[in-house]
């Protein structure tokens, strides 16, 4: 077989065509070669980020988002060492607040006026008017363009876990919290966790 590709090869090389069949053999896999070269792999990692970002937008109700930042961020915790099993409640402030695109149009008109006397009088009256824009959807009708939406804001983190009592282990768990939510450290609590 080895002899057979460098006779194969020496004949190349001394310049002798390759036949219809090979070059078409050769062409046809240059072409799936470059085929999986350019299809893009699915990465799992990138499925199930995009997935949980797109919940968190998708949930109406705020015991939804809540329920959803407690259980993301005890998976979380429950990796810290000294952590132990862990449990954690979210308090948020208020609902989520969807911000409608509006366009603004204003006018002026100067209107001048002579009184009896000779004298005259100008006038400036500016009015502004503001109207919501809407987006067509596929099915025809319409609904505000949303330009942007704010999620609610957190007010307080309660922490129950199984290392609550180590000092070091309830400085990492509110460091964490305040890393990830912004809140404030006397808005954190981190309590033991009972045997039960």
């Amino acid at each position: 077989m080895e002899s057979k590709w460098k006779s194969y090869l020496a004949g190349l090389r001394k310049g002798e065509k390759i036949p219809k069949k090979r070059q078409l053999l050769i062409l046809l896999l240059v072409g799936i070669l470059l085929m999986v070269i350019v299809l893009p792999v699915p990465d799992g990692r990138e499925g199930s980020e995009e997935k949980g970002i797109q919940a968190a937008g998708e949930m109406a109700d705020t015991s939804d988002y809540e329920a959803y930042l407690e259980e993301k961020t005890a998976r979380t915790l429950q990796y810290v060492e000294g952590v132990g099993e862990v449990k954690v409640m979210i308090t948020l402030k208020s609902s989520a607040q969807k911000i409608i695109e509006k366009d603004q149009q204003s006018s002026s008109q100067t209107t001048e006026e002579e009184d009896s006397q000779g004298g005259t009088r100008t006038s400036n009256d500016i009015s502004s008017d503001r109207t919501s824009i809407y987006e067509q959807n596929s099915d025809g009708s319409q609904s505000p363009y949303v330009s942007k939406e704010l999620l609610p804001e957190i007010e307080g983190v309660v922490v129950i876990a199984d290392g609550g009592d180590n000092a070091v282990v309830v400085q990492n768990i509110t460091e964490a919290v305040q890393a990830l939510f912004g809140v404030e450290a006397h808005k954190i609590k981190i309590m033991k966790r009972a045997d039960t």
